[in-house]
């Protein structure tokens, strides 16, 4: 199933009270348990997402770039990291550094990243719905179906498999 990325945002708030009742719910289960819960269903997801069909996370927000993360980049841009700093990022409200603007400025026209193997960590990682210790990444989950549509899915199929 197909979400449109500017249906997304009104969907995902409108399911949000139920969002955090499921993950209410899964703190009540075992640890072990509620990441394979996770894992199964962000495998399931994946296998059907096109993430270049969509690119909503790169469209509408900014990963954390930590320093290894300025340095990786730097090198690839072909600039020092205070040079890619000044030109790219700036420091938001948490005191992180995160892109200057969105959308982000090394997504191309076909949604493909030009510094993909350089990219940071944050985006590697992201929807961040197969980690260990999902419990620590709640409040994240609920605010990244807001944003891409698989994490919304995901929570979807939770919701259906534990009958909450």
């Amino acid at each position: 199933m197909f979400i449109n990325p500017k249906e997304l945002k009104a969907l995902a708030k409108g399911k949000q009270k139920e969002n955090i009742r499921l993950l209410s719910h899964l703190k009540k289960f075992r640890l072990n348990d509620v990441d394979n819960l996770f894992h199964e269903a962000h495998e399931e997801v994946f296998e059907n997402m096109d993430c270049l069909a969509c690119a909503n996370c790169c469209k509408t927000t900014s990963p954390i770039f930590y320093p290894r993360d300025i340095e990786r980049m730097a090198v690839s841009c072909g600039i020092k990291p205070g040079a890619f700093t000044e030109k790219y990022l700036r420091i938001d409200e948490e005191g992180d550094y995160v892109l200057k603007q969105a959308p982000c400025p090394f997504l191309d026209e076909n949604n493909y990243c030009t510094h993909y193997n350089s990219r940071p960590n944050a985006c590697r990682e992201y929807p961040h719905t197969n980690r260990k210790k999902m419990e620590q990444l709640f409040d994240l989950t609920v605010k990244n179906t807001l944003v891409c549509p698989a994490v919304f899915q995901i929570l979807e199929k939770l919701k259906k498999e534990i009958n909450v």
